[in-house]
């Protein structure tokens, strides 16, 4: 596991990650200033902070549907991320009720790896193979299609609106219907998300074999492609470790 060949693969892809975590770091640990612990920082609230929010999310999902081909185990991979995103709920629910946190990024992230498992599983089943440019087309198409769904609408020129018992129940929401008495502090639901990792995946099956070599043996910027094969463990320690930190300097 810790051989030449094998960190030295894809570093450029850890690195990218290592560079989203960071940045995903710092804009948590303003949040929690702001939201927690009170402080006045109005932009965070406003365009520049929804602009930096966006590309975090944006890239890590890209991300982690460019990298689902070079998953080993993907079922594997899906499940431990669906566990730990109800891991969260649970200590959110239990310990901080007012940051509930329910289908958040990473379970959608676990999700979106079973089911498109599923869907690559059904199209070798049936040999109904779908050329990448094809797929990336339709993948944007469908993001930009149900991007407005958890408002209520499919997006068109004219917005169509969806039917209102749909979001009379929260039994939908981790599809991206809600009743107006839901609540989550982080909420991805697998529409429109889905497609977007659809379209980090399709990306990677546009690159050539020759562009796939390149990138497997192009080395990462130390540390940060450290950061990026750790993503999973500093994602779920960095909130204890920023609130803790706020709190001695709070006490001090």
């Amino acid at each position: 596991m810790s051989s030449p060949e094998k960190s030295a693969r894809y570093g450029a892809l850890d690195t990218l990650r290592g560079i989203c975590l960071l940045s995903m770091i710092a804009f948590h640990g303003m949040y929690d200033l702001v939201d927690i612990l009170g402080f006045p920082v109005p932009w965070l609230h406003d365009m520049p902070g929804y602009l930096w929010q966006q590309s975090i999310c944006w890239t890590f999902i890209l991300l982690s549907g460019f990298c689902l081909s070079l998953s080993r185990r993907p079922v594997r991979h899906g499940l431990i991320l669906v566990g730990c995103g109800g891991m969260i709920t649970l200590v959110t629910y239990f310990l901080m009720p007012s940051e509930l946190i329910q289908y958040g990024v990473l379970t959608l992230l676990g999700l979106s790896a079973l089911l498109l498992t599923l869907l690559r599983y059904l199209s070798r089943r049936f040999s109904l193979r779908i050329p990448a440019p094809v797929g990336l087309a339709i993948s944007l198409i469908l993001l930009f299609l149900t991007r407005n769904l958890s408002r209520g609408s499919l997006f068109f020129d004219r917005p169509i609106l969806m039917p209102e018992f749909l979001y009379q129940t929260d039994l939908l929401a981790v599809l991206g219907f809600y009743s107006p008495t839901f609540y989550s502090a982080d909420y991805f639901p697998m529409l429109p998300w889905f497609f977007l990792y659809c379209t980090g995946y399709f990306l990677w099956k546009l690159l050539s074999p020759k562009e796939k070599i390149t990138d497997r043996l192009r080395p990462g910027i130390h540390p940060l492609s450290f950061l990026g094969r750790h993503s999973l463990l500093i994602y779920l320690l960095h909130q204890p470790i920023l609130l803790g930190i706020f709190m001695l300097f709070m006490r001090a």
